[in-house]
């Protein structure tokens, strides 16, 4: 039996592809991906991060975008982020963008474990990247990847906590980010209750 291989495209060959098409794809080095609708639970936070960074940035020399511009990671691999904040010039014509300071994407049941372990591994291969923030989507947190001098640590973050980037001089609190959505209480985890009293 014969089976045909497809070649791989290179990232030039994707990149003029892209252009005449209608939806939006993502580029693994390999093949493209298809950009999938989501839900109104992920509009709204994409929203609430333009809303929330973008309006803080203003004036400033760091800019907001959501996720119509694309990002150029590590081994030539393309990628629509839900946000993204860069803070060098960026030419107006530009349909991609090379340096981002920071990430977000917001995380759903179809692509967290490609968002929490593929494309957090390519934005830490990516020397401008600063801190990679992934929202959960059902409730109100999020995972922080932020770059240290020896590696990445994570930071985990629940209702009352600020997500704090002083890459870009901002800290605000995480809830601003989930305005509008209501969630079904979340069961008190162990490490959420007080410490029980002595007498």
């Amino acid at each position: 039996m014969n089976l045909a291989v497809r070649k791989p495209m290179s990232l030039a060959e994707f990149l003029e592809w892209e252009d005449r098409q209608e939806l939006r794809y993502e580029f693994d080095g390999v093949e493209p991906s298809a950009m999938t609708g989501g839900t109104v639970a992920h509009a709204t936070i994409q929203g609430n991060l333009a809303v929330a960074i973008g309006g803080r940035l203003r004036g400033k020399p760091c800019r907001f975008y959501g996720s119509d511009l694309k990002i150029r990671v590590a081994d030539d691999h393309i990628r629509y982020p839900d946000g993204m904040v860069v803070c060098s010039r960026v030419d107006q014509t530009a349909k991609v963008v090379h340096d981002p300071v920071v990430i977000f994407e917001v995380l759903s049941p179809s692509t967290a474990a490609k968002d929490r372990i593929v494309k957090a591994r390519e934005y830490q291969a990516t020397p401008s990247l600063k801190r990679y923030v992934m929202l959960e989507q059902e409730r109100i947190g999020a995972t922080v990847l932020v770059r240290a001098q020896d590696g990445w640590s994570a930071l985990i973050l629940k209702d009352d906590d600020a997500l704090d980037m002083p890459e870009i001089g901002l800290a605000i609190p995480l809830a601003e980010f989930y305005e509008g959505l209501a969630f079904e209480a979340q069961p008190v985890e162990d490490n959420d209750r007080p410490p029980p009293t002595t007498a």
